[in-house]
């Protein structure tokens, strides 16, 4: 059965998956292993789902951040949803960052460490899909589309090769 994230196929990019839940690689990073964790069922926001499957869903962030964390050698998570367009959801399916992070050598560690949310708000400007626009009297601006060039979008193959590779994990354990 094809996973969709809204109304995108990801099949391929997916590494675990439940009867609810499933987790995929990120089109552009952030940082290496920066993945994201959905509800089977597409829904715009998290008052949308059901009790059932916001277990789930959280069940799956934890397990999936275990595993992000030691497949990258992290010291810990960045675990963030941006719960509709005026929090900078521009993909209307609910969808949790996890961005393993460590506490030396990384992109944002130091005095850098909340340099990661407005990187976090320019990705999702760069996802295909509908932008975030302001509504009359919202009061918030829309997102931009992410100008870092280091962050390019990655093939299909970069994609499966590393959903192929996290999944391993899960068969260990």
């Amino acid at each position: 059965m094809a996973l969709l994230f809204s109304t995108i196929e990801v099949t391929r990019q997916v590494f675990h998956r439940t009867s609810l839940s499933f987790a995929l690689v990120n089109l552009k990073p952030i940082v290496p292993g920066h993945v994201l964790v959905c509800p089977t069922r597409p829904v715009p926001r998290l008052a949308d789902l059901t009790a059932d499957e916001i277990a789930a869903l959280m069940t799956s962030v934890q397990r999936v951040g275990r595993v992000v964390e030691r497949a990258y050698g992290a010291d810990a998570l960045t675990i963030a949803c941006q719960d509709g367009k005026a929090a900078g959801q521009s993909i209307p399916h609910v969808h949790f960052h996890l961005l393993p992070r460590k506490a030396l050598g990384d992109r944002f560690s130091g005095a850098r460490s909340d340099d990661v949310y407005p990187a976090l708000e320019r990705a999702e400007g760069a996802l295909p899909g509908e932008l975030a626009a302001p509504e009359s009297g919202a009061g918030h601006e829309p997102l931009r589309v992410d100008a870092d060039e280091n962050r390019r979008p990655r093939s299909m193959e970069e994609m499966e090769r590393e959903a192929k590779w996290l999944a391993t994990f899960f068969e260990a354990e």
